[in-house]
């Protein structure tokens, strides 16, 4: 189990030369699954051409041939980038899921698949129970990544369980990179089983929808539907040492440095020009600033807690999820 770097809803493209079917279909996902639909193939090829997210991946790679041998070379990471993802208005309509119909007149499902297989999106392709053969075969050959067939029952739960599953895998490909460099540093936990569940849960009971791994303090940023933000604040057995000794360093309350010591109260001092750390200038007010430590035991020991997170780490407004279903709704 790992988790992503970040994540986000997005866009379910559904393509059937049958418009009624496409709106039968969209009618009955889940309303929390936004979703574009499509009954030209032509059409839909030139949307989605277009709708590719740019590529920002927050890295700078320094080729510093004179200081360093010529197979090396230095790698920085901007991680303050990555939440404010957050900010990016048209993260939502990132199309990250294709479902399509084999049986078109003006191009079949596999030939609609192979026109766009360059694209980072997942593909389900629906059938009729004739063309399952061509269907495993397109699967075998990876122009798939899953096939439903529509006699089926239960089509439509299997579609909404493969769509959360490939949207999932969708998030894990294309933060990788980023989570391979990232795991060298603080972020050990994307990688850990215990933290990843822990993670998925909260998200369940809290409601949440995105994520966004931040960057000081290192941990977790939620939003949930409404777009409103939460910080699941992460701490190691070293950083939570870290935040003794810089208390102490500056002649903090006694009752705070006994409630850091002990491990009972997760800080974050998050004043506009602070670092999340202590400062002389929280004195004895520093339970507004704190919250119980929760423990998960994973391959370590993480201390966690939730914290709202201030306006004043991002530049504007936000759009929520909510913003965009609604935005959907109106225009479909």
């Amino acid at each position: 189990m790992q988790l992503p770097v970040y994540a986000h809803p997005t866009l379910t493209v559904l393509v059937d030369d049958s418009d009624s079917f496409l709106k039968s279909l969209s009618f009955q996902l889940d309303p929390m699954l936004a979703s574009k639909t499509f009954h030209d193939t032509s059409v839909a090829l030139d949307w989605l051409t277009q709708s590719q997210p740019h590529d920002d991946v927050p890295l700078h790679v320094n080729f510093d041939t004179q200081n360093q041998p010529p197979d090396q070379c230095n790698v920085a990471l901007d991680l303050e980038r990555i939440y404010r993802i957050s900010e990016q208005r048209q993260r939502f309509a990132t199309p990250s899921v294709l479902v399509v119909d084999y049986s078109m007149p003006q191009m079949n499902g596999l030939e609609f698949c192979q026109a766009v297989q360059h694209l980072p999106c997942k593909k389900i392709l629906f059938t009729g129970a004739a063309d399952e053969k061509i269907a495993v075969t397109a699967f075998n050959r990876g122009l798939i990544d899953r096939y439903i067939k529509k006699s089926d029952d239960n089509a439509l739960d299997i579609l909404e369980i493969e769509i959360a599953a490939l949207q999932k895998a969708y998030f894990a490909e294309q933060s990788e990179t980023l989570r391979e460099l990232v795991v060298l540093h603080n972020y050990q936990f994307l990688g850990d089983p215990a933290l990843v569940q822990l993670v998925e849960e909260l998200s369940r009971s809290k409601g949440f929808v995105e994520h966004y791994i931040f960057p000081n303090p290192t941990g977790i940023l939620f939003f949930d539907k409404a777009g409103r933000p939460t910080l699941m604040m992460i701490e190691t057995e070293q950083g939570m040492s870290a935040q003794y000794e810089i208390a102490r360093d500056s002649e903090a309350p006694p009752s705070l440095l006994n409630a850091l010591e002990e491990r009972r109260v997760i800080p974050f001092f998050c004043d506009a020009d602070g670092d999340g750390m202590y400062s002389s200038a929280v004195g004895e007010h520093w339970h507004r600033y704190c919250q119980p430590a929760q423990v998960c035991h994973g391959r370590e020991a993480y201390y966690w807690a939730l914290f709202p997170l201030p306006q004043h780490y991002f530049d504007g407004p936000l759009f929520s999820y909510a913003q965009f279903l609604q935005e959907q709704h109106e225009t479909a």
